[in-house]
């Protein structure tokens, strides 16, 4: 667990090992680390520059990470595991706006403007992640341009999503909605075969995040595990066929 832990800076692909003299954790995932898109286009010494000035940190289950109305102190790639960004409404709900999973980035938005954290990230299983101070991957950003270019591309699509999500909520009925939400889970954060798949999150959470209710949740998965096409548990839900669920995203 120090490995995680460690505060000093990484190196990409070098051997630096722990005190039984194996390579650490992250220098065995290095090349894996590199296809992510925000470092596509990068050279090997741009890679090593950017990788070296961030620490990898263990993100236990349910860990805040920031909260919003923080100051923007630190960016997170995550390298394992799922982190969640919720916002409160006036009544003290939660809702999510977004699942976060490996290769992707967070608390990048109004770097440059040296803003505050509109909403809240939280670890929903343990994770790991590559940390560089704000200010760092800023200055590093300014020096590779393919960097900036990444970062500014994940974020349109991150904003894309959000559209489509906001006119399946304006447009659609509560069952095409899930549907076409665990659809757009299953690359994400599914785990398993191309026929069966596990999503690991609650039906509160899938309310959440549809813009619903626990019981419409609830009911609409009761009545698909009759059908054979998912099969859920309490913080976990298996897609058993995945032709049927996408066949369900098309209704109106």
């Amino acid at each position: 667990m120090t490995d995680f832990q460690s505060k000093g800076p990484v190196v990409a692909g070098s051997a630096r090992t722990n005190g039984s003299g194996s390579a650490s954790p992250l220098g065995r995932r290095a090349a894996a680390i590199q296809q992510f898109s925000v470092f596509a286009n990068l050279t090997p010494s741009e890679f090593k520059e950017i990788i070296s000035a961030a620490h990898e940190k263990l993100l236990p289950r349910r860990e805040t990470i920031y909260n919003e109305g923080d100051p923007i102190r630190e960016v997170f790639l995550i390298t394992s595991g799922c982190v969640k960004v919720t916002q409160l409404g006036p009544n003290g709900q939660e809702v999510i706006l977004r699942l976060n999973g490996p290769s992707e980035l967070i608390g990048a938005q109004g770097l440059s403007a040296g803003k505050h954290h509109l909403a809240t990230a939280r670890a929903i299983q343990t994770s790991t992640a590559l940390v560089w101070e704000a200010s760092i991957f800023e200055t590093i950003s300014d020096r590779i341009p393919s960097l900036r270019r990444n970062t500014a591309r994940i974020l349109g699509e991150r904003l894309q999503e959000m559209e489509e999500r906001f006119r399946e909520i304006s447009t659609q009925k509560v069952a095409p909605r899930l549907s076409h939400q665990l659809i757009r889970l299953l690359n994400q954060l599914g785990r398993g075969t191309d026929q069966i798949v596990e999503i690991g999150l609650s039906r509160e959470e899938l309310a959440q995040l549809t813009g619903t209710t626990l019981f419409t949740v609830s009911r609409l998965l009761s009545q698909w595990e009759k059908q054979g096409i998912v099969s859920s548990r309490r913080e976990a839900v298996v897609v058993c066929d995945v032709q049927a669920l996408a066949a369900l995203s098309e209704e109106g």
